[in-house]
């Protein structure tokens, strides 16, 4: 089963939405900053999205894709975090995690990184992108892949 729009963002999530909205962590205000009015690649990004009994901290709807940032309220959650991640694989949510400490050095890194795997909306315009380039792999990040055909 799939959510679509009419199911996503229950009423009876509202208000949990906007106190986590305006009580966002340091690491969901940074990353927000490089996300928000299509700065990363064109595509459009919501804050504190939910999906079914879920809250995403951020999700593009056009990518069905899902950004959790994990700090110190993840901690010793891995069975939750793992149940809620299949449950959205399910949803044919992808959901990439960050730790905030990536978000705390470098937030358009993190953009950066989104871009590489999902590239540019085609009917965007490309910016040269003003930060550095970082060598090595690139961030550490887990990524949870919806299953095709389910």
């Amino acid at each position: 089963m799939h959510y679509d729009s009419a199911e996503a963002n229950r009423k009876d999530k509202r208000e949990q939405r906007k106190t986590l909205r305006n009580n966002a962590t340091l690491a969901e205000v940074l990353l927000w900053k490089v996300l928000k009015r299509r700065q990363t690649g064109g595509w459009k990004f919501r804050r504190q999205q939910s999906i079914g009994p879920y809250i995403l901290d951020f999700y593009c709807p056009e990518l069905r894709l899902g950004i959790e940032l994990d700090g110190s309220s993840h901690d010793h959650k891995y069975e939750y975090d793992e149940e809620r991640s299949s449950f959205l694989c399910l949803q044919g949510i992808t959901v990439i995690r960050y730790q905030n400490e990536q978000v705390y050095n470098n937030p358009q890194q993190v953009a950066d990184d989104i871009v590489r795997q999902y590239g540019v909306r085609e009917d965007t315009d490309p910016t040269p992108d003003p930060s550095p380039t970082m060598g090595g792999d690139g961030l550490r990040s887990r990524t949870y892949q919806a299953h095709e055909g389910e």
